[in-house]
């Protein structure tokens, strides 16, 4: 099962003791700062968790999958994220705990 914004909007209340309304806001802030850092053309780094880029795609012609027409896609941009090892390591750990315990993909909220 997917976790969804609200999901991790109430693991986080719950482990902060803030309420649901607070924590909502400032989880739309913190992605809302990534959005406008991205469009002013600057990187993040977040050190243990991961980095966000923007990339440059350079105009092309591409072909439409359902009917074969050629198609132009301009040039944009597209942001990025790129993990970093210790949160690909901590994921892993995780995960390999979850599997010795039997509890991996039972689908738990929590």
């Amino acid at each position: 099962m997917n976790a969804t914004k609200a999901d991790l909007v109430d693991k986080v209340a719950t482990g902060t003791g803030l309420t649901k309304l607070e924590t909502e806001a400032i989880i739309e802030g913190f992605l809302r700062s990534i959005i406008d850092t991205l469009a002013e053309g600057r990187s993040i780094e977040i050190r243990g968790f991961g980095s966000y880029k923007v990339k440059k795609k350079r105009a092309r012609q591409a072909r439409n999958p359902k009917t074969g027409e050629k198609v132009f896609v301009p040039e944009h941009y597209v942001p990025t994220f790129k993990f970093s090892k210790d949160f690909k390591e901590m994921v892993d750990r995780g995960i390999q705990k979850r599997i010795s315990d039997g509890t991996f993909g039972k689908g738990e909220k929590n």
